[in-house]
């Protein structure tokens, strides 16, 4: 009996993955092997990128809170620790963009928890 092999499939599963290596420079788009690998890795950076990306935009806007806290005379850890006893439910991202966009509105918020 002749040996069974399911070239559809096959063919399917490597076309799938040099579709994923196209616009990759040299052998690794056009190769097996190597677009194989290439893909693999550049899968494995595309995930962890997803978590360090949350981890950059939370220093981000730390460092814009802190920029905007010390033009009025509190540092950063003061003013979230002020913040937080006063009761304000304003996240990172929003403080952080009233800050750098809003200043006013910022100063205004720095007054509240002064107070």
């Amino acid at each position: 009996m002749p040996r069974s092999v399911n070239h559809v499939a096959s063919r399917a599963r490597r076309k799938r993955i040099m579709k994923l290596a196209k616009g990759y420079f040299g052998r690794r788009k056009n190769v097996w092997t190597v677009a194989k690998n290439a893909v693999e890795k550049g899968l494995l950076y595309a995930y962890s990128g997803r978590k360090q990306k949350k981890r950059n935009f939370r220093s981000l806007w730390i460092m814009r809170i802190n920029a905007g806290a010390r033009q009025h005379g509190l540092n950063y850890s003061q003013f979230m620790g002020l913040v937080k006893k006063n009761g304000i439910e304003l996240n990172r991202k929003v403080l952080a963009d009233l800050a750098m966009n809003h200043p006013e509105a910022f100063k205004a918020i720095v007054d509240k928890v002064k107070k």
